[in-house]
């Protein structure tokens, strides 16, 4: 056991997305989302993947949960599939998809566990999409109805509502280098994506405060650590204008209640913002009781020179076409390693970094670690064991640096490990594995990694365990 020892009250946490473990597509009234339509469209996923079945949680969510309270969680962050709930995205409910989460939150609440739901966590319903998707201001008066619905079904039982889960990957993934869904490559739409997901969560937020006065509001952002790659002029800008897109629009928005100048300036040439009205950005403007972050790799950039061949290692999947609206002259460069099975690299210090970031610019912010993880490629042992030493080295080195932040002022309030299951991993299917409990996709059995187990360790004394004594059950 080390020394590092994280205060009375922080909690610890698994976090786990609808679409990636659920399964049960077409049960009990859930209508398409924009995720069904694009994993079956040939060529989207690897493998030609699907969310079909995914982890079986719609039919084995009590065990799943049994598991999360046998781990020592103190919260558990799931988000609630729209299109379960309200099949085309709007009208009325589809009780059997609100009995779901509500017989999910009492369970919760009865093992002494924190319920955390997100409202969007990527699955769009179809029909919304087919209207526009997000880049149509009325998908965000949809979302705001959504949200009243379902939070007035599951009232104050919930303790913390977040709006919406990395809404920079709907908007650029989504609209703009179409490597996720709706797979869609319009620079001009992701931009107004951008501006109705915050629209989206102002709206909702608003409903939820007046509907769930009691619970905790929050947003989710994957928020990137930008580097530039020297300090010369061109380079610095560069990172100036990666890190307007990526965090300012969104943090200018939901906690400046502006969009920053020169995000503006920078994206001219795509668009005249028009789709931004009076009053949008103080409405976007919601105060959060916890901003959400994500953290897993680090980013490098510089200038393109024009000439040289162009490097484009975002770590955000291939494509001809460009996630970094209006940046044509950037280019993200390979760092080194070492990397995860994800290509991304291991670098515990930009978490640290990044919370003091926070910290610095918005001081009177909790801050939460809601996703942190890493995927590898595990191998189960011939006697079922996994031995997964690199994560337990990765959630290791991260959450000390965490605990770094704390120490330096940072308010962070607690860490949710990505993921409580192997699941389907957007465009990677199910090759990529972020699990600390490992899932058998044949017979979907569970079984603990030794991350789990180290992870258990971790939360049941409040300190930090050496990873060298990980090997072997604490249950």
């Amino acid at each position: 056991m080390s020394d590092v020892e994280f205060p009375q009250g922080f909690v610890w946490g698994s976090a786990t997305a609808a679409y990636q473990i659920e399964g049960a597509a077409r049960e009990d009234g859930r209508g398409p989302s924009i995720w069904d339509t694009y994993s079956h469209t040939p060529g989207r996923t690897l493998n030609g993947d699907t969310g079909d079945v995914a982890a079986d949680h719609y039919h084995r969510w009590a065990d799943d949960l049994d598991q999360v309270a046998a781990l020592g969680l103190g919260a558990y962050r799931f988000s609630i599939a729209w299109p379960r709930v309200q099949p085309g995205g709007s009208g009325p409910v589809n009780q059997a998809g609100v009995d779901f989460y509500s017989r999910l939150v009492d369970r919760l609440l009865e093992l002494g566990i924190r319920p955390v739901a997100t409202l969007y966590h990527w699955d769009l319903p179809q029909e919304l999409e087919d209207a526009g998707g997000w880049p149509v201001r009325d998908t965000a008066a949809r979302f705001a109805d959504y949200a009243e619905k379902i939070v007035g079904a599951l009232g104050d039982r919930v303790h913390t509502w977040t709006t919406f889960n990395e809404p920079w990957c709907s908007a650029y993934l989504g609209y703009a280098s179409g490597v996720h869904a709706p797979g869609r490559t319009e620079p001009a739409a992701a931009l107004a994506a951008v501006h109705h997901l915050n629209l989206a969560h102002g709206l909702a937020g608003r409903v939820i405060r007046d509907l769930a006065p009691a619970a905790q509001l929050s947003a989710t952002l994957n928020l990137h650590v930008i580097r530039p790659a020297s300090d010369s002029a061109a380079d610095v800008d560069a990172a100036r204008r990666i890190d307007a897109l990526a965090n300012r629009a969104f943090l200018g928005p939901m906690l400046d209640g502006a969009y920053p100048a020169d995000l503006l300036t920078d994206t001219a040439a795509v668009t005249d913002w028009s789709f931004v009205r009076d009053g949008d950005e103080a409405t976007a403007a919601v105060p959060l009781d916890v901003l959400g972050v994500n953290y897993y790799s680090t980013t490098l950039v510089r200038a393109w020179d024009g000439v040289s061949p162009k490097s484009d290692s975002d770590g955000h999947g291939r494509s001809a076409h460009s996630a970094w609206v209006g940046s044509e002259q950037v280019e993200f460069l390979p760092q080194p390693g070492p990397y995860t099975a994800m290509g991304w690299n291991i670098e515990p210090a930009g978490l640290t970094e990044l919370l003091l970031r926070l910290h610095r610019e918005y001081p009177d912010q909790p801050l939460m670690i809601t996703e942190n993880g890493a995927a590898f490629d595990d191998v189960v042992s011939p006697d079922g064991a996994i031995h997964d030493d690199r994560r337990v080295d990765y959630l290791h080195r991260h959450i000390a640096a965490t605990h770094q932040a704390m120490v330096a002022g940072a308010d962070v309030r607690g860490y949710f490990v990505w993921s409580l299951l192997d699941n389907f991993e957007w465009a990677y299917g199910y090759d990529r594995r972020f699990g600390i409990i490992h899932v058998d996709y044949d017979t979907q059995q569970r079984t603990w990694k030794d991350s789990a187990h180290w992870y258990h360790r971790l939360t049941t004394t409040n300190r930090l365990p050496d990873p060298a004594l990980t090997p072997g059950p604490t249950r």
